[in-house]
């Protein structure tokens, strides 16, 4: 069986919702349809030729999450994909336009909007918008060593909390074995974190709940549909 080790996932907002899954390793992707329940037969596809501008840096990628019609954007329903990478040495960030397939923007995370993070850039390993109700800037980035920080984009504060403290306790088991972890924002129904753990296993988190849903699970074709695939 294929073990899932050094692989980014990132939710995709723009059009059906989906979850991609880039594996380093191979510079390979996989796309998950989630009203399918499926990774489509054609998958896993290289990398090369499929992320624009982007492409050079799919490798590199550390971490990743979506936008819509957010903060500097908002009347407009802009889909925006923030990857975040290195290039060298040097902590960057792409603004890749889901709705059009192509990248807006680079930005050195020193000059952008992120900036706060940049601190913190080394531990992160997964992160999401929370949008829970009255806190609509409100950002949650998953440390590697059992920490979170909560990241108000209006109010450009940031903190650095342990799993448990406020939020984020279920977790707490599971803080040496997180590899990445993507949202599944639901349509009429409270918003899922899928975050994904070592040895093929996942768990899923309830944003707006702050508790956990089911997990640890096994990866597999019975939940995750040729997710294992290639």
């Amino acid at each position: 069986m294929k073990e899932l080790k050094n692989f980014v996932a990132l939710d995709w907002r723009s059009g059906p919702d989906r979850i991609y899954f880039f594996f380093k390793d191979t510079d390979t992707y996989s796309r998950f349809d989630i009203g399918a329940n499926r990774v489509p037969d054609n998958y896993p596809v290289s990398a090369v030729g499929n992320w624009d501008t982007f492409d050079p840096f799919t490798k590199d990628l550390r971490f990743g999450l979506t936008t819509t019609s957010f903060g500097w954007n908002a009347g407009s329903d802009e889909d925006v994909a923030w990857l975040f990478f290195y290039q060298g040495t040097t902590p960057m960030v792409c603004k890749y336009n889901q709705d059009k397939d192509n990248v807006a923007a680079f930005y050195k995370v020193a000059d952008s909007i992120w900036k706060p993070i940049l601190p913190y850039f080394e531990r992160i390993i997964a992160g999401t918008w929370f949008q829970l109700t009255g806190h609509p800037f409100l950002f949650r980035f998953i440390l590697d060593d059992g920490h979170y920080l909560s990241f108000n984009y209006k109010a450009k504060t940031i903190t650095r909390n342990r799993f448990g403290e406020y939020q984020l306790g279920a977790l707490k088991p599971y803080a040496n074995r997180i590899i990445t972890a993507a949202q599944n924002d639901r349509t009429l129904a409270d918003s899922y974190w899928y975050i994904f753990l070592t040895k093929n296993q996942y768990i899923t988190y309830n944003i707006q709940s702050d508790r956990l849903v089911s997990g640890p699970r096994t990866i597999n074709d019975g939940n995750w549909p040729g997710l294992l695939r290639g």
